[in-house]
């Protein structure tokens, strides 16, 4: 069987641009996949807060809402309507040692926190049930009032800049929860 040069140039020709080809298609993939992964990111992250109080261990662990322009708490957290105090699951506070809460004792545990968001006063919730959705279906807090713990009142501060995404901090004096632009302080020792 004979070929003739320009028949052999001309396979190859096309077993390059066919590689290239390949070549290009995985790529586009790849890209293609990693666009789809960056817009599945979530609108509400997971986030952790870890710290101590005297002795005590602290954890809070919840979903981190965004503002994204929003009235929060007033409008799309309703006065007087208890909320999940994140998004997504309850959030959820651990303690590692028996501490007090605004005065009043809790155990050590791990507890859903639920909030109930008001002008000049908000109601701090601990609840025994935990890793439950945090709303029913209609929007309504997923809580079990005969399952809470401990429930204390406390003043609401207005921040001093808008706090964009929901976060939880813990300090030596206890859990400052900020969103929007309301800083909420709860005493711990």
């Amino acid at each position: 069987m004979s070929y003739h040069w320009g028949t052999i140039q001309n396979i190859n020709d096309m077993k390059k641009a066919l590689l290239l080809k390949s070549m290009s298609s995985f790529l586009l993939g790849l890209l293609i996949s990693f666009a789809g992964f960056a817009q599945n990111a979530p609108a509400s992250p997971p986030a952790k807060a870890n710290g101590k109080i005297g002795e005590a261990n602290v954890t809070i662990d919840y979903s981190s809402p965004s503002v994204k322009g929003r009235k929060i708490f007033g409008e799309k957290e309703p006065y007087g309507k208890v909320w999940r105090a994140g998004a997504n699951k309850a959030t959820i506070l651990e303690v590692d040692r028996d501490v007090t809460v605004e005065g009043k004792k809790l155990p050590a545990g791990k507890y859903s926190l639920f909030l109930t968001p008001n002008e000049n006063e908000w109601t701090v919730i601990l609840n025994s049930e935990t890793g439950q959705w945090g709303v029913k279906q209609g929007g309504v807090a997923n809580r079990d009032p005969a399952k809470d713990v401990l429930s204390v009142n406390v003043k609401p501060v207005k921040s001093a800049s808008l706090t964009e995404r929901l976060t939880y901090d813990i300090t030596g004096d206890g859990i400052v929860m900020r969103w929007e632009n309301v800083e909420l302080p709860v005493a711990i020792k």
